[in-house]
């Protein structure tokens, strides 16, 4: 083994130069080491051949190591080739000019590189200039003092960077290049870097990738402080276009300049950023902190102040944060300001103030016009009053008018302080109570206590695209909560329609502001006006009153997926000829007791005693039943009079697609269906 000793050692090439250059050294020598340690580096396997180059002039050196360490670098376990030609110049200075190929480094970076080194003992300086396809590397150093270097990068690939980026952090690079000016220093136990850079099209990710970038343009300043198992980064850039994921928080760059001011500090892959400042001009202003754990969840975000317009900055910036929360497809325009909190558990407080602001979910669900004024909440502490108002609201396409509420923060909870009447389809919806508790994961989120008066049927039909009933709606809701993604409405609503009354109890709605809510209930009706009822649509004339009932209720995206169905005139009253023949259709049955079709042709109109039917859809399939059983099926309509007439329905199963196709084409006019 050949031990070696040198104070001039940063790179093999100073060691190749001091080879070549010491006194004894003649041409044609071989020179192998077990193991070679230079400062910053370790080497075993190598060799080294020293012989006179072709043309007389100078030194052709040839120098491999099976395995090269730089851990400063973050380089391990590189295959390391050289060959070139080494002279000194005309001022005394060694030269070497030639090939550089390493083996395993990060990105590939130089497999097959071009070297020029200037070695300057006088002045103390050592120069290296490496160069692959469209990338270079300018490297300046001290000879007495190789663990400080002035640093020059010109279009390297970003994935080059990655055995740096492993001694400060967890995450990679993944595309782009980079342009840099830095000063770097390895200290005994960690380095420091600082200076300027810029990316094109830049790319990152780490470990769960719950932090990533993508196609990053831009330019800035980067300070980078590692030891001791400690990491500071301290970055101000200038971005354009690109992506960016810090945990629930998306960007989407725009093309113009974006700001972007950022300290991290990272230990035992606890990631803490306390330093975030984020200026886009028509979009966003922002300025806070966020935390991370060892799992990339975010458990810290703390936004002290931030300023947005909408659309941009939703559009921008928004998407991922909300939609974390539940919220998607959102629409907007206005401008709202303010701050917000939260922790590992949830939101601990927020403020929010707006002039003017219009929202709307894309899928209809919910909007506001002219939202204005403020809310401040803070899950510890009392908060002052403030008022917040709109000048219209939609639910459900159902128009509310103006109104504006008084909100209060009291231990947790965002309280109305006095009730709030909403106008809605010439009546009133008023909020007689509301607690909302923002911090609660689950249990009970909200509770309010409402009532309804006067709202006006027929408008409520049109804003829905029923068909058009007369009368009003009118109840109380004493009860309602919001537990666990949930509503649960205590008490009920008593509709007034067709001289009648239809009510709603022990409905719930499972996910309201999703993609498919869940609905279920049931609905009791009372003494209907069969004549006002059938005359909305074009059914046929039925006189007489209905009750009936559809209990055990559900609906998925409001839609009937189950319930049990009951509907019974006992009063008996008259029926008309085209309601006979749909009763039929719908039941898929036809005329009993021998009645003859030509009768049906005299006669107009009809007495009945009862008429009932029934349904139970399970899935798909819909149970069907009447007054009771008939030979072949169930008897819907018993007769009264004469001539006496009998609707028997024949069909037990009935699709329910097919039997919507027939309920559509009885209230339409377009004649039975019974397919």
């Amino acid at each position: 083994m050949l031990a070696v000793s040198t104070r001039t050692f940063v790179l093999v090439l100073v060691a190749c130069a001091l080879f070549a250059g010491a006194g004894g050294v003649r041409a044609d020598v071989s020179v192998g080491a077990d193991s070679l340690a230079l400062p910053g580096m370790d080497m075993t396997g190598m060799q080294a051949d020293i012989n006179s180059a072709p043309n007389g002039q100078g030194l052709q050196l040839t120098l491999s190591a099976d395995r090269a360490d730089v851990p400063a670098m973050g380089w391990r376990k590189l295959g390391v080739a050289l060959d070139g030609g080494l002279d000194r110049d005309e001022l005394g200075r060694w030269v070497f000019d030639g090939a550089l190929r390493l083996k395993g480094a990060p990105g590939g970076a130089l497999s097959n590189a071009r070297l020029h080194m200037v070695a300057d003992e006088s002045a103390n300086t050592l120069e290296l200039s490496v160069t692959q396809d469209k990338a270079s590397a300018r490297v300046a150093l001290p000879i007495d003092q190789t663990t400080h270097a002035q640093i020059t990068l010109k279009g390297l690939p970003a994935g080059w960077l990655n055995g740096l980026l492993s001694t400060v952090w967890s995450g990679r690079t993944t595309s782009g290049r980079v342009d840099a000016d830095l000063a770097l220093d390895l200290l005994d136990n960690g380095v420091q870097a600082g200076g300027q850079f810029a990316l094109d099209g830049a790319g990152f990710d780490s470990p769960g990738g719950k932090l990533a970038g993508q196609k990053l343009s831009g330019s800035g300043r980067l300070g980078i402080d590692s030891h001791a198992g400690s990491t500071s980064i301290d970055l101000d850039a200038s971005l354009r276009g690109g992506e960016i994921l810090l945990g629930p928080l998306y960007a989407a760059l725009p093309a113009h300049a974006v700001q972007l001011s950022v300290g991290t500090r990272s230990e035992k892959g606890i990631l803490s950023i306390p330093r975030l400042r984020l200026t886009d001009p028509d979009a966003l202003q922002l300025e806070g902190e966020l935390g991370f754990n060892a799992n990339g969840d975010l458990t810290l975000l703390q936004l002290d102040r931030f300023n947005a317009r909408l659309p941009a900055a939703y559009d921008r910036y928004g998407k991922g944060w909300l939609r974390s929360l539940g919220i998607d497809g959102l629409v907007g325009s206005g401008e709202v300001s303010g701050h917000v909190a939260l922790d590992a558990s949830g939101p601990t407080a927020f403020a929010l103030q707006t002039g003017g602001l219009d929202l709307s979910l894309v899928q209809g669900g919910l909007g506001v016009t002219g939202l204005h004024g403020a809310v401040d909440w803070s899950a510890t502490g009392d908060r002052p009053p403030t008022k917040l108002g709109w000048r219209a609201l939609q639910v459900y396409k159902i128009p509310n008018g103006a109104a504006e509420g008084s909100w209060r923060s009291r231990s947790g909870s965002l309280t109305l302080e006095k009730p709030l009447a909403i106008p809605v389809l010439d009546g009133q919806f008023r909020v007689q109570s509301l607690a909302w508790k923002p911090a609660a994961a689950s249990g009970e989120r909200l509770q309010t206590s409402l009532a309804l008066t006067q709202v006006d049927m027929a408008a409520l039909c049109r804003a829905l695209g029923w068909p058009e009933f007369k009368g009003t709606i009118g109840g109380a809701v004493p009860s309602m909560r919001y537990v666990d993604d949930r509503v649960e409405m205590g008490g009920g609503l008593s509709l007034n329609v067709f001289d009648g009354f239809v009510d709603i109890t022990r409905m719930t709605v499972s996910q309201p502001f999703g993609n498919a809510p869940v609905l279920t209930g049931n609905i009791a009706l009372r003494q209907l006006d069969l004549g006002l009822l059938t005359s909305v649509f074009d059914f046929g004339s039925i006189t007489g009153r209905l009750n009936g009932a559809l209990d055990e209720m559900r609906l998925v995206a409001w839609k009937p997926a189950a319930f049990k169905a009951s509907f019974v005139a006992n009063d008996g009253g008259r029926i008309s000829q085209k309601a006979v023949n749909n009763l039929t259709a719908v039941g898929g049955g036809g005329i009993a007791g021998g009645l003859q079709g030509t009768v049906l042709k005299i006669f107009k109109t009809f007495g009945y005693k009862r008429i009932g039917l029934t349904c139970i859809l399970k899935g798909d399939v819909c149970s069907m039943g009447g007054l009771g059983n008939a030979k072949d099926g169930y008897t819907i309509v018993e007769g009264s009079g004469l001539p006496r007439l009998t609707v028997v329905g024949h069909q037990r199963e009935v699709d329910w697609p097919t039997l919507v196709r027939r309920l559509q084409a009885a209230t339409e006019g377009s004649g039975p269906v019974v397919r």
